[in-house]
């Protein structure tokens, strides 16, 4: 059991706020009760973006360069929340540092990458994981429990879309979620939770087939500063090439089951808009992000003119919630934020040593992060081929 666990957050974006919130609350939830966790640093490239992040969440500094937290003998766990395209070389170095590696999704922007990232973190004595967030999420877990004991029964197909408008406006600035090859845009962004969510309820994806991208918006304006997040800023008269997808679109044959996927960074007036429905030989399920403290259920056998989906308002029963939260009571919501601090109080768990039958479900290995782009580049590879099915 360690004694004290340093933290450290690379990134100082969206989501690495994300994950610096989520350390900040992840020792108060559940039992048995985890080590010291010590917040010592927020790593951004850009010092102001990184000192404000470290005094808002109570971190101890900030440095400007990965190297500075690879080289901190205080500093055990790092959470790495950057470009993609950066991934491979700041986590390698992290690992070879002998530091425990929580990188965000996805894993990389190239399978090559991922693939090297994952021999470096074999090698090492570190442990290595990937964040699948949406895992996390109650109302996800608690249709994944229905289908696995029976209730909902095998799966027959799921029909998901995860729908965004981060990249709607035309004057939005360029930045690196616009820059990459095919299927590294909104595919690659919002696609790969929809996929990894669409596993988690129905089996390993077998085969891809119809995959469709698109990009509506070509150029954007430069920035004349740092962009942090989805934020807008002051832009110039200089426009830049968008070179990767705004919309995408495809069908999957699971383990058990079909599916129909539609991801989008275009679509207006859907902020943050992860909706599916599972459909199984027992009845359905279905769930909105939007309304992240309750499912939609249906079960067979009832007189058919009463039937239909009923709403299931999620609580102490259902998972993640009971001890999770200060006040775990029937009906208090919680969120996609809440998610993030499940997903690091995990991965501190394993860290510290605690038996993984006392622990949350173990963040995923890179190995998932490899599989999950393995799935995406199918994707991408029926499309450029006029829809051709592409076996996994």
């Amino acid at each position: 059991m360690a004694t004290e666990i340093g933290v450290a957050v690379i990134g100082a974006g969206m989501a690495g706020k994300a994950h610096a919130a989520a350390y900040r609350v992840a020792s108060s939830l559940y039992n048995p009760v985890l080590p010291p966790v010590r917040l010592v640093s927020i790593g951004d490239v850009n010092a102001e973006f990184g000192s404000i992040a470290a005094k808002r969440f109570g971190y101890e500094r900030n440095d400007t360069s990965w190297q500075a937290i690879a080289e901190a003998d205080d500093i055990d766990v790092v959470s790495v929340v950057i470009a993609n395209s950066l991934h491979r070389e700041v986590v390698e170095g992290l690992l070879a540092a002998g530091k425990h590696v929580l990188c965000e999704k996805p894993l990389s922007d190239s399978l090559p990458d991922a693939r090297a990232m994952a021999a470096a973190a074999a090698e090492s004595d570190s442990i290595a994981r990937v964040g699948f967030t949406f895992r996390r999420t109650p109302g996800i877990a608690y249709i994944r429990e229905l289908i696995q004991t029976g209730v909902l029964g095998e799966v027959f197909h799921f029909s998901g879309r995860y729908w965004t408008d981060y990249g709607a406006d035309p004057q939005g600035p360029m930045s690196w979620r616009f820059a990459g090859p095919a299927g590294s845009g909104a595919l690659a962004d919002v696609g790969s939770h929809l996929s990894y969510v669409a596993e988690f309820l129905c089996g390993d994806v077998k085969s891809v087939s119809g995959g469709r991208l698109s990009t509506v918006i070509d150029r954007r304006p430069k920035p004349l500063g740092a962009v942090m997040g989805h934020d807008h800023a002051e832009v110039g008269d200089e426009l830049a090439d968008v070179t990767n997808d705004d919309y995408a679109a495809f069908s999957a044959e699971f383990a058990t089951g079909v599916g129909g996927f539609e991801v989008s960074r275009v679509a207006a007036g859907h902020a943050n808009s992860l909706i599916f429905e599972v459909f199984c030989a027992n009845g359905s399920a279905r769930f909105d992000q939007r309304r992240p403290s309750e499912i939609e259920l249906f079960l067979t056998g009832g007189p058919s003119a009463t039937n239909g989906y009923r709403q299931v308002i999620l609580g102490p029963a259902h998972p993640y919630i009971a001890g999770g939260l200060a006040m775990d009571a029937p009906s208090v919501g919680f969120g996609q934020n809440d998610a993030f601090a499940y997903q690091a109080r995990a991965f501190l768990e394993e860290v510290a040593g605690i038996d993984e039958n006392d622990s949350l479900p173990r963040c995923a290995g890179f190995d998932e992060g490899i599989h999950n782009l393995e799935f995406l580049a199918a994707v991408a590879e029926s499309a450029q081929n006029e829809g051709k099915k592409v076996s996994l």
